[in-house]
């Protein structure tokens, strides 16, 4: 098989990555990468240099790919190194650059490693990881990180000498549940009084919501989103990540995968939150409020999620990063992964260490919190 590297997404045909993508997964879409790059979200001014990989078999066709980025830092990532930045550092050694396979800004589980259905997966799974090892020792970069990949992916990388880090988010699923009273009939009694408690303060208010799919958006109402989009990350000091260009393209080009959620009071639009939509599940990203009303983020994030879940037969509700205040909602420990490649053979092994001890931690932090679920016992529904 023949190497070719990609210093930017549009050198591929959308057509041709797309074949090896499916439909599960919005995030590793031509379109979704292309947006990305396209409005310089993901590029090397922020940091992000693509390095895309794609592997060409002997008739020339597209065998295999894995998004692939040269990273001077590590924002956007959501899989914690700073400790080990600093490690480096202190020891007189260059942690940055370090090459990252991950879709930016996006904390999903998802294929990093793509082969097309008519291809020994195996044999080009194995291709592309050594590819990308050849390449990382090609820019003699100090690692090589897989963030959010599938299991089945894990094994093959662990093979590759690569590390395992296990880690935590809470997600939903639908079970057997048809509505959400049904869901909420699993609760114990004090915990559905209490959801039910937080949806009739935003009712009571007179707060309406409105579902929009992509193509429906306005230009005056993306300003009144991304306006509040932008304000939680304001509050925290930050820019947001993601520029009002981003959504206007991924609205245009891939409607199908975008859905926002309007509070609205009296007409006016107090709060919005931006999902995005797989083939089975749905994927809850940015939200944010023009006022500080109480429970208003837990019914437009997580209850408008759920509602829309149930109503269009999606299995699985992924709200995104951290959060115990999940937990008493209904959304339940699922173990995320990361692999790791570290050129310095001490540092692998320190880091590997490390890892052993804090997977511990995640398995008790785990327990721990399905401790305080909501569910009546033998209810819950674990990933």
């Amino acid at each position: 098989m023949r190497v070719r590297l990609l210093e930017r997404i549009d050198d591929i045909e959308a057509t041709q990555w797309d074949s090896l993508v499916g439909t599960d997964n919005p995030f590793l879409k031509h379109a979704f990468l292309s947006a990305l790059e396209g409005t310089g979200c993901v590029a090397e001014s922020e940091g992000w240099l693509p390095q895309h990989l794609v592997l060409l078999d002997e008739r020339g066709a597209l065998a295999g790919a894995m998004p692939l980025y040269l990273k001077e830092h590590s924002w956007g990532e959501f899989v914690f190194d700073w400790a080990w930045a600093d490690a480096y550092q202190r020891a007189g050694l260059a942690y940055y650059p370090k090459l990252v396979s991950a879709i930016p800004y996006t904390p999903a589980t998802g294929s990093r490693l793509l082969t097309a259905d008519t291809t020994d997966r195996g044999a080009v799974r194995t291709h592309l990881i050594r590819a990308t090892l050849d390449l990382a020792r090609e820019l003699n970069v100090s690692s090589c990180h897989v963030l959010f990949p599938q299991e089945d992916e894990l094994a093959l990388l662990r093979d590759h000498g690569f590390l395992a880090r296990k880690d935590c988010q809470f997600h939903w699923r639908r079970g057997s549940n048809e509505d959400f009273e049904g869901f909420l009939g699993g609760f114990s009694s004090k915990k559905r009084k209490n959801v039910r408690r937080e949806r009739r303060r935003i009712a009571e208010l007179g707060i309406e919501f409105e579902t929009l799919k992509g193509g429906e958006i306005d230009p005056c109402l993306w300003d009144t989103i991304y306006h509040l989009h932008a304000s939680t990350f304001a509050m925290r000091g930050r820019r947001p990540y993601l520029t009002r260009r981003f959504f206007e393209t991924i609205d245009r080009t891939m409607p199908e995968h975008l859905m926002i959620k309007v509070a609205r009071h009296h007409d006016r639009a107090v709060g919005a939150a931006i999902f995005f939509e797989g083939a089975q599940a749905l994927y809850g990203r940015y939200w944010g409020c023009a006022v500080d009303i109480h429970s208003l983020h837990f019914e437009t994030c997580y209850y408008q999620g759920i509602d829309y879940c149930l109503e269009n037969g999606l299995d699985l509700f992924e709200p995104g990063t951290q959060g115990e205040h999940k937990i008493s909602r209904g959304f339940t420990p699922a173990t995320t992964w990361s692999a790791h490649w570290l050129a310095n053979p001490h540092f692998s092994r320190a880091i590997e260490d490390f890892l052993v001890r804090e997977q511990g931690h995640v398995e008790s932090y785990m327990t721990a919190v399905d401790e305080h679920s909501p569910f009546r016992a033998g209810l819950q529904q674990h990933e």
